[in-house]
């Protein structure tokens, strides 16, 4: 049975500070990357800023205790991260950098593919 409490209290806090923190850090690489080697990767750099969109998404979604938008933006992010990760293992000629759900997140061990499934246990956890 969901409990009442606030989707960023407890360890819903600890959620929260992992999202802000992959936000902000594939949302630094990404601007990073199409600012300086774009036409290197478009696409790869492209997907890093969409992942990095859905975080703060979902980070601002938790924090304010938007239940509906961050259960949508966790699941977006477990299709992308399940999608990416799987196309990047059946075709890498179409990854020629990685992003952050490539290969189910190896380059950030794998919390890219753990954090979606934590953060829908949490928003089915909690009740507003």
């Amino acid at each position: 049975m969901p409990e009442t409490r606030s989707l960023s209290a407890g360890p819903g806090r600890v959620l929260l500070v992992v999202y802000v923190v992959f936000a902000i850090s594939a949302g630094a690489r990404a601007i990073y990357q199409i600012a300086v080697q774009f036409e290197r990767a478009p696409e790869a750099y492209l997907l890093s800023a969409f992942a990095a969109a859905v975080y703060l998404v979902a980070a601002v979604a938790l924090a304010r205790g938007a239940r509906r938008v961050a259960l949508v933006a966790v699941v977006i992010e477990l299709v992308g991260v399940l999608g990416i990760g799987t196309l990047s293992l059946l075709r890498p000629e179409d990854f020629p950098d990685p992003t952050v759900w490539s290969d189910f997140g190896v380059g950030y061990g794998f919390v890219p593919v753990i954090l979606p499934i934590l953060g829908l246990l949490w928003i089915g956890r909690v009740r507003e």
